[in-house]
């Protein structure tokens, strides 16, 4: 899988830096949740050591897990789309190192640099297409360490009313 490291080095060292430019390094604790559903994306990582799983809320029931990054790995990709709001949550399963970059100005910068763009996009693009073709791994809990989660319970009931 392609990672924003390989892209990172597959860019001109212009374009490379100045993404660069736009990040800093940040460390975040195991049980950090770094983000909710529905908040605003106004950041993204890549992850350099560590682990973070993405979940989904489940009402009535807790997070599912549905996926876990780790090295090399670009955790958020909403903050490139309208409207610019968290479609998971994600949660550091282990001390997390990662560069954290500022959605905003990695956004603008991709406006005035075409090749920035180009090359997130196309990140973007295979790293989305391949969660939608099976690549989301379902985990049981928090932290699930890769292990097949449970199938939701058969017994929820949807009820509608028809007058």
């Amino acid at each position: 899988m392609s990672t924003m490291h390989s892209i990172l080095e597959a860019m001109a060292p212009e374009a490379h830096e100045a993404l660069l430019a736009h990040s800093h390094q940040v460390t975040l604790p195991v049980g950090t949740r770094i983000f909710k559903e529905h908040q605003r994306a106004e950041k993204f990582w890549v992850i350099q050591s560590g682990t973070v799983d993405l979940d989904t809320h489940v009402p009535g029931h807790k997070n599912v897990v549905v996926d876990t990054l780790g090295y090399g790995e670009l955790l958020g990709w909403s903050w490139m789309f309208r409207p610019y709001t968290w479609h998971l949550g994600a949660t550091a399963t282990r001390e997390v190192r990662a560069l954290e970059f500022d959605a905003a100005a990695v956004r603008e910068l991709c406006n005035e640099d075409s090749a920035v763009g180009r090359n997130l996009h196309a990140l973007a693009t295979q790293d989305l297409s391949r969660r939608q073709t099976g690549g989301f791994r379902l985990h049981k809990g928090a932290g699930g360490g890769g292990r097949p989660a449970k199938p939701p319970p058969q017994n929820l009931e949807v009820r509608t009313h028809v007058r």
